[in-house]
């Protein structure tokens, strides 16, 4: 298959090395519509490029910053302004802004600062405590957005704001059973689950 595409979210456990061998265990099936109800970073679903998906997740932010890249009001141009701008006063300040923008986040949930957030907290991590507020620290390197780390970034909503332009592709914030409760007969479930690919196809 061609280069593998990465998300602009970053996080724990991706799936980037593993598209090919999901993807393969799908290449033969024909199905209508590709549905994840586990979404997390969207790794295999932009590399899966189907003409209609439904991507779901329990948690919001990924949806929602997802979301706003088909709605418009994140796009390539935006972000890499927000990213010069925070990246700049990050290494100006230190870790304090770091955690001014994770304090600013926990409260308006912004889907800019999610992504700010992921790219500058230790290693990646995606993790929220008991009453929803994201608490990861940060990943010490007050200068992590340098040009062309944000020129990586950029370009990878490009490639996700390209296939939503592309695509038929809708996002759902909810329970994984009720995205399965809403499969067609003809429609594909990828869930990844302790490693294992699940792909289900036949829907009573």
């Amino acid at each position: 298959m061609n280069k593998i595409l990465v998300p602009p979210i970053k996080c724990q456990g991706i799936k980037t090395k593993l598209v090919p061998l999901i993807l393969s265990c799908a290449a033969n099936v024909k199905f209508s519509r590709w549905i994840e109800p586990f979404m997390g970073s969207g790794v295999v679903g932009l590399n899966a490029r189907r003409p209609v998906a439904l991507f779901a997740d329990l948690n919001p932010h990924p949806i929602r910053f997802y979301s706003a890249i088909k709605e418009g009001t994140v796009t390539p141009e935006i972000a890499r302004s927000f990213l010069e701008k925070e990246g700049e006063q990050l290494e100006k300040i230190g870790e304090k802004h770091y955690y001014d923008i994770r304090e600013r986040f926990n409260e308006h949930g912004s889907p800019l600062d999610f992504l700010f957030l992921s790219r500058a907290c230790f290693n990646g991590m995606i993790r929220f405590n008991g009453k929803g507020k994201f608490n990861v620290p940060f990943c010490r390197k007050p200068e992590r957005f340098a040009r062309a780390y944000i020129t990586k970034i950029v370009n990878q909503i490009v490639h996700f704001q390209t296939a939503i332009r592309h695509y038929q592709w809708d996002f759902a914030c909810r329970d994984f059973e009720k995205t399965i409760l809403q499969a067609n007969a003809d429609d594909l479930i990828y869930s990844n689950c302790k490693q294992k690919v699940v792909l289900i196809t036949d829907i009573a």
